[in-house]
């Protein structure tokens, strides 16, 4: 990962339908180049995806929330197996501590976060966080510094 890559990688980031060509003017390179660099940055897993970025409260979801699972003995491999499932939830990560999951949710209203928990708690304890602002979004992830 050269210096050219990471700022084709920060333009990416902060659009990725940003055209080759205007990447290109920013980082001194021709449109086919900064291609053929995407192309291997996709390649090797450095690019994993491009994604579209939606509003939840206007599709609908006028809640969001991260909920935390400290899955009942027995239970987190059947939760493993089922929670792709969960269409509510857009983010699930297994992590350390005293709770096994941890989950970014977002939903209808109330009730319809009721009825999640009630599909959730057979599998273990939760506890539920509602969001009410998001203060960092996706932050670009940028060139280490090392001193």
């Amino acid at each position: 990962m050269d210096q050219i890559n990471w700022g084709i990688l920060q333009e990416l980031q902060k659009n990725a339908r940003i055209p080759f060509a205007e990447i290109g003017r920013k980082v001194g390179l021709t449109s086919p180049a900064v291609a053929e660099r995407v192309k291997k940055m996709e390649d090797t897993g450095i690019i994993n995806g491009y994604y579209t970025s939606i509003n939840h409260q206007k599709t609908g979801y006028h809640l969001k929330a991260i909920i935390t699972l400290r899955a009942f003995t027995g239970r987190l491999k059947a939760f493993l197996e089922t929670v792709k499932t969960f269409e509510e939830i857009k983010n699930c990560y297994r992590i350390t501590g005293n709770e096994n999951i941890i989950m970014e949710v977002v939903l209808h209203d109330q009730e319809h976060l009721e009825k999640l928990i009630d599909r959730l708690i057979t599998y273990g304890e939760t506890r539920t966080h509602i969001v009410l602002s998001e203060v960092i979004k996706n932050s670009p992830v940028k060139k280490r510094i090392v001193y």
